[in-house]
């Protein structure tokens, strides 16, 4: 791989990583879907960086279990239909457009309907 396609895996990387980060600390941020993208551009950028990510005490195993098992952690399912919920919420209250209104919840809905469908980890099944 060229030295300048390693750079921009590396910059995507760090990039959503640090994003990634702002997440935890800020609401309606999300952190689990930066972390995934940090993890698949470190892979291809800076395999050590990617085996950080996954052992990483708080980033790794929610990483590691979607990688493994597609699986997503119950308190993830909680906070992600949470966060889900009061988008709705936001949405209905400030979209005047009642197609535009309908369309967004409505897809909001079916995500929230695919991230609580997902299987959760073995590890935490038990």
């Amino acid at each position: 791989m060229s030295s300048i396609r390693r750079l921009a895996f590396l910059l995507i990387a760090w990039l959503s990583f640090g994003l990634g980060v702002i997440g935890v600390f800020v609401p309606l941020m999300p952190t689990t879907c930066f972390m995934l993208l940090a993890v698949w551009a470190a892979s291809r950028g800076s395999p050590r960086f990617a085996l950080w990510i996954r052992e990483h005490p708080r980033f790794g195993p929610t990483v590691v279990a979607w990688e493994g098992e597609r699986a997503i952690p119950r308190h993830a399912k909680y906070l992600a239909a949470g966060m889900l919920a009061f988008s709705m919420l936001v949405l209905a209250l400030t979209v005047s457009l009642l197609w535009l209104k309908l369309s967004l919840i409505g897809g909001l809905t079916l995500l929230g309907l695919w991230i609580i469908t997902r299987p959760e980890p073995a590890l935490v099944r038990q």
